[in-house]
């Protein structure tokens, strides 16, 4: 019985250590999805906001379109439009590997809603319906351009990430609304 006892006994130590990585990694991945969760929060209460109710996509818009801000929210293109004003171009990742914010980009529907929302104290929201949807090459930087109306443009990469999803909405502004209800 002794001799059972000495061949359990690094057994029940491997155990023990095993059980401690296991709750010590668990608790690693745990704390870092906390992090991001409170930071994304965070990002989302202090920029502006862009929602595609239909595919539960809610992100926060930072100015640029450098590889950090990517890795945690959409970027807004330099350059182009202002809120509610010409054409407000922004992009995001479709990956599995930076944030997981366009995945779903391939699946929007002509006539689906999508929102700009400020940071303003009114968190004013400006109102967007998907007019268009289209791949071009990388190459195609025609899509930033001016087009001398009010829309908003969303980008991101195809699946094998060799194409770009567009996403063009035009600006349905208040005296619109009012005039089709």
């Amino acid at each position: 019985m002794e001799k059972k006892q000495k061949r359990n006994k690094p057994m029940f130590i491997i155990g023990i250590v095993m059980i401690v990585l296991g709750v010590g990694i668990l608790s690693f991945y745990g704390y870092r999805k906390i992090s991001r969760e409170l930071y994304l929060r965070r990002l989302l209460k202090d920029n502006i906001n862009f929602e595609i109710p239909r595919l539960d996509i809610k992100v926060p818009v930072l100015e640029g379109t450098d590889q950090k801000s990517l890795q945690v929210s959409a970027g807004h293109f330099k350059g182009t439009g202002a809120l509610g004003r010409g054409n407000y171009c922004i992009c995001g990742h479709n990956s599995t590997i930076y944030a997981e914010i366009f995945n779903d980009l391939d699946k929007i529907k002509i006539g689906d809603e999508m929102y700009l929302v400020d940071t303003d104290e009114k968190r004013t929201r400006y109102k967007y319906i998907v007019t268009e949807y289209r791949t071009v090459t990388p190459s195609d930087t025609w899509v930033l351009g001016d087009f001398g109306d009010d829309r908003l443009t969303v980008i991101s990469c195809t699946d094998d990430g060799k194409m770009r999803q567009v996403v063009v909405g035009m600006l349905k502004t208040e005296s619109q609304t009012e005039n089709t209800t």
